[in-house]
């Protein structure tokens, strides 16, 4: 985790920690864990037993660092739309190379993973953190909202340099983009469409001069 991008998923197992031994970082260990749960069993199997179980820590260390598991789960999913900024700034500096197709279709390859899915997944799944996410200033879906403010930016960045219809609506093919994008890797269950379908359907979307 730490300053890995959103789109990476955990990769390989972490050492178990034995109960009560003290870690450096709990919060990236138990943030690591509770990826690594959602992303093997999904939203309903997310519990703080199992956070913590697969963290290889005793059941009181989650609620030493945070107020509840819903407090625990905002402050994951927050540190997972942080980081479409990244994402963001990757794609926009890409305005003027390549193709606007090519550039769109990375970019919401990047941004849909099967832990983008998983997390959007969980964010429905649970009333509390949903409250939590809308009290603490989110607007929309967390990480979805993030990634249309990402392809608004890189779309209008085109616009400028005559690479998109001068009245092209950035916002709303941005979420044009998201959402159909969305329907998309939803068909798809746990394993992702291929770059190329996601370069048919951005070019079935986004209208060139």
């Amino acid at each position: 985790m730490g300053n890995r991008p959103l789109v990476q998923a955990a990769e390989g197992n972490h050492p178990t920690v034995p109960t009560g031994i003290a870690i450096r970082d709990p919060h990236e260990q138990l943030f690591a864990a509770a990826e690594r749960v959602l992303l093997r069993s999904g939203p309903e199997a997310l519990t703080s037993r199992a956070v913590t179980e697969e963290a290889g820590v005793a059941k009181g260390v989650l609620h030493r660092h945070f107020a509840d598991f819903d407090d625990f789960l905002t402050e994951y999913v927050q540190q997972q739309a942080r980081g479409v900024t990244e994402l963001e700034e990757r794609f926009r500096a890409r305005a003027g190379q390549a193709s606007v197709i090519d550039n769109l279709a990375e970019a919401l390859h990047a941004l849909f993973t099967p832990l983008t899915t998983r997390i959007v997944a969980l964010i429905t799944f649970r009333d509390g953190l949903r409250s939590r996410l809308r009290a603490s200033g989110a607007r929309g879906v967390p990480i979805l909202g993030e990634g249309k403010q990402m392809l608004a930016a890189y779309l209008a960045a085109e616009r400028g340099l005559g690479r998109l219809l001068p009245d092209t609506d950035v916002d709303l093919m941005a979420l044009m983009l998201i959402g159909t994008l969305h329907m998309t890797y939803a068909d798809h269950g746990d394993e992702p469409p291929e770059l190329e379908e996601v370069r048919r359907v951005v070019a079935g979307v986004v209208v060139l001069p």
